[in-house]
């Protein structure tokens, strides 16, 4: 961890900045912001036009003059200024000015695991901008663990696994550390890429950029396994004469195209388990692997993983927000550190 517990428990609120959706945490109020990272801009004039799901929702129908940004990438700050403009926005008058109040203001921010010192100082610069006098900085996995109660700080093995937007993380964690850890640079996204080029491929069709996720829903109950629907009607734009057209889709085609970027997921967990130390594999041969993160959600996604590893794999309760839930259960002291009792003379 890179930063303490004690170091934590004086910080006045947290931040998971993720590639998808922005989740801040206050201390004693909870969580109040989980809002997609998405902001609109008016080129002409520079002005913060709209953020969130409201900005979202303009993607791909604005005029030439509003351009909607997405000013974090991969889990890392792309760009400071538009993140802090964003931020102050999501927070609100009422929150920041709580916040103002504060004396000597402290945050803490989620990173991913292989952040490099550029991307770390990115996050730290983000919230130095929004009245931050001191930045801690927590591993997203770790936070994540913590987020779903996993028992971090026991001397146990504990497989989690965020699957973000940008990119899936992996690692074994026992007392309170990572023993080893992988990043796949396979996410939801990757996915959402593989059905887009599937169905302008074989169906020659071109899909907005909102109807992928009602499509994902279409193969939800069994989703990704052979005993969900077999076909479902898809509209969107035919890519010859520009007309809106609608076709049905065999799902188990689509289940095929979503296969290759899962299957480097399936790479990944197996390099973490050949570089864990053997007393390690056998507790997680029994607890298994611990999903969190937007992604875990993909339906079908478990089962899969369940198959192809021969492990128990479990959805946490709330995955999209584990991680940001983790950093709060350290900003409200709820997490102990583990005593070593000392030795009876």
């Amino acid at each position: 961890m890179t930063a303490s517990l004690e170091q934590l428990r004086r910080c006045h609120f947290a931040v998971d900045l993720g590639a998808a959706r922005t989740r801040v945490y206050v201390k004693g109020a909870g969580l109040v912001v989980d809002q997609p990272s998405v902001a609109a801009i008016n080129t002409k004039t520079g002005a913060l036009i709209a953020v969130g799901e409201f900005a979202e929702r303009m993607t791909g129908r604005t005029p030439d003059y509003i351009r909607v940004v997405r000013p974090v990438s991969g889990g890392t700050v792309v760009d400071i200024e538009m993140a802090q403009r964003m931020l102050r926005q999501l927070l609100g008058d009422k929150v920041r000015r709580t916040l103002r109040r504060k004396p000597r203001l402290r945050a803490a921010a989620c990173t991913p695991h292989d952040a490099d010192p550029l991307a770390q100082r990115a996050a730290v610069e983000t919230l130095v901008g929004l009245g931050a006098r001191r930045v801690e900085l927590v591993d997203t996995l770790i936070a994540a663990a913590v987020g779903c109660e996993l028992p971090v700080e026991q001397p146990e093995a504990t497989m989690v696994m965020v699957c973000g937007a940008a990119a899936t993380q992996l690692a074994v964690l026992s007392l309170g550390s990572i023993v080893t850890a992988e990043r796949v640079p396979v996410g939801g996204e990757a996915v959402d890429h593989a059905i887009v080029q599937h169905l302008r491929h074989q169906h020659e069709l071109m899909l907005p950029s909102q109807a992928v996720r009602p499509l994902q829903l279409a193969l939800s109950g069994n989703g990704l396994t052979a005993q969900g629907p077999t076909s479902t009607e898809i509209h969107g734009r035919d890519v010859a004469t520009g007309l809106a057209r609608s076709v049905q889709v065999d799902t188990a085609a689509v289940r095929n195209a979503i296969q290759t970027p899962l299957t480097a997921v399936l790479d990944g967990i197996g390099k973490v388990l050949r570089v864990c130390p053997p007393d390690l594999v056998a507790d997680l041969a029994d607890r298994g692997i611990m999903m969190v993160g937007g992604s875990a959600l993909l339906p079908g996604l478990d089962q899969m993983l369940r198959e192809a590893t021969g492990m128990p794999v479990h959805i946490a309760e709330r995955p999209d927000i584990c991680a940001v839930q983790g950093l709060g259960y350290m900003l409200e002291g709820m997490i102990q550190p583990m005593v070593l009792d000392p030795l009876a003379g």
